[in-house]
């Protein structure tokens, strides 16, 4: 049986006025492990369709700055005055300066919720996974204050493994998590990185 789009959390997104469930994993790990703070420069790498931005917006309050980039639009635009979306490609080494232009700064915070657009051709599909994870293995470092915290998806695959395990290098401490709002049968997982050592 495939996993059913619309359940619970896609219903309670909708009802609370958020562009998607997956706005609730951030929510969780902000709750558990208090991620962002207030007054924090965050960006957001992948940010359609805007969910991450909404609870990064406010946790970091209205001293804060969320800079997200995608290479979609965010449709409706976010209303968030201390939120700010790009539309840009990760691969592109430009993509960084005009991140931390608008952001004013390096940030605290990297977030990632990004994944490839799947083709359900094994071949096609790993290698797109493996773009995207060199994209943000490269932005990571130039987007990220030192002692700085990352939050990046990972699927199951052997691409995301040794990317794990070349970033983990860079930072104090890294560990996986799995949010209970991830969809169920889903492999993905989350890396969080923290205290950033360029």
């Amino acid at each position: 049986m495939g996993y059913e789009r619309k359940d619970a959390f896609h219903a309670r997104a909708k009802r609370e006025g958020l562009a998607s469930r997956a706005a609730y994993k951030l929510e969780e790990i902000q709750a558990e492990i208090r991620l962002l703070r207030p007054g924090d420069r965050v960006v957001d790498l992948g940010c359609w369709p805007g969910g991450w931005l909404q609870i990064a917006a406010r946790a970091i309050g209205p001293s804060g700055r969320a800079v997200g980039v995608d290479l979609a639009a965010i449709e409706p635009p976010l209303r968030n005055e201390n939120v700010i979306a790009l539309v840009g490609d990760l691969s592109d080494p430009a993509i960084s300066q005009e991140i931390l232009g608008r952001l004013g700064g390096a940030a605290d915070v990297v977030l990632c919720d990004a994944a490839p657009k799947l083709t359900g051709v094994r071949a096609t599909d790993r290698a797109r996974e493996e773009a995207l994870l060199e994209a943000l293995e490269a932005r990571i470092p130039e987007l990220l204050r030192p002692g700085g915290s990352a939050l990046v998806k990972l699927l199951d695959c052997p691409e995301a493994d040794q990317f794990r395990s070349r970033l983990v290098r860079r930072f104090a401490a890294g560990r996986v998590l799995r949010p209970r709002a991830t969809r169920k049968g889903s492999s993905e997982r989350y890396l969080l990185l923290r205290d950033f050592r360029p």
